[in-house]
């Protein structure tokens, strides 16, 4: 095994987390991720582009919960370490921010306590999103987060790897049951709205990793939001989230094939 990993970790099948890792410019993957990237993104050159995009959005929707005073996020399906990560964003912003991370490859969890060694308001989790309870009770047993203050629940390109055998919506309705009023979700997701058949044939390819994607439309990733409040501007194609300026939007931002939302937990009347 290389130096540092688990001895659990197997390297004869592809990993989710580390393709992702690959795609991002990132150094923790091995030979047999980056075989499946390559023949991902030999079939849809854009692939890299499209995770940036996934990265951007959630930067941006990060910086948006901070300006609205969230200080504390769970991060649920956080992969693995790279540029850009949500405690690197958060904490530039205010150092007291606090951020658990949790996610379900032994890898991106072993570099993620090594990378977040010393920095005392973060944490790591290992646990699967399909185990609501017991992210959330492990996430209080680390005592970072207060739940009886609003937080930031954060689900970045992970639901789609929930099979709908295993009701996402249910899932979602766990944890959104746990948040304080003035709590945000934040959800990015894979659709096979406005998509070409090229990129509908790379998708089937996760079928290969251990996380087979799921694609779903918009009123289904909607829907995951429950009675929460859907921010403006809505749930759209993941670039017309609030860019940062309108020449990061080109002509096809459908292109990316995926839908990002925010909203937020108001309290409810009387």
């Amino acid at each position: 095994m290389p130096d540092g990993l688990p001895t659990e970790i197997d390297l004869t099948r592809p990993s989710a987390a580390r393709v992702y890792d690959y795609f991002l410019g990132g150094a923790h993957n091995f030979e047999i991720d980056r075989q499946l990237a390559e023949q991902i993104a030999s079939m849809t050159p854009n692939l890299a582009a499209t995770m940036r995009s996934g990265r951007e959005f959630l930067r941006r929707a990060v910086r948006v919960l901070l300006d609205a005073g969230i200080d504390q996020f769970l991060d649920i399906g956080s992969g693995i370490p790279t540029v850009g990560n949500v405690h690197e964003v958060a904490q530039g912003v205010n150092p007291k921010a606090r951020v658990v991370y949790v996610d379900i490859d032994p890898v991106a969890v072993a570099h993620s306590r090594e990378l977040l060694a010393g920095n005392d308001l973060t944490g790591v989790i290992h646990a699967d999103l399909r185990e609501p309870e017991r992210i959330l009770a492990e996430t209080r047993q680390l005592g970072l987060i207060d739940f009886s203050r609003p937080m930031g629940i954060l689900l970045a390109g992970v639901v789609h790897f929930i099979p709908d055998t295993d009701r996402p919506e249910a899932i979602l309705a766990a944890l959104r049951a746990a948040a304080a009023p003035g709590s945000f979700l934040v959800v990015s997701h894979s659709t096979f709205e406005d998509q070409p058949q090229e990129m509908l044939d790379a998708q089937r390819l996760s079928a290969r990793t251990a996380t087979e994607i799921t694609l779903r439309s918009r009123a289904q990733v909607t829907g995951f939001f429950g009675d929460w409040t859907v921010v403006e501007p809505g749930v759209v194609h993941m670039p017309l989230w609030r860019p940062d300026s309108p020449s990061d939007v080109d002509e096809h931002p459908e292109r990316f094939g995926a839908f990002g939302g925010v909203a937020r937990y108001d309290q409810p009347a009387g």
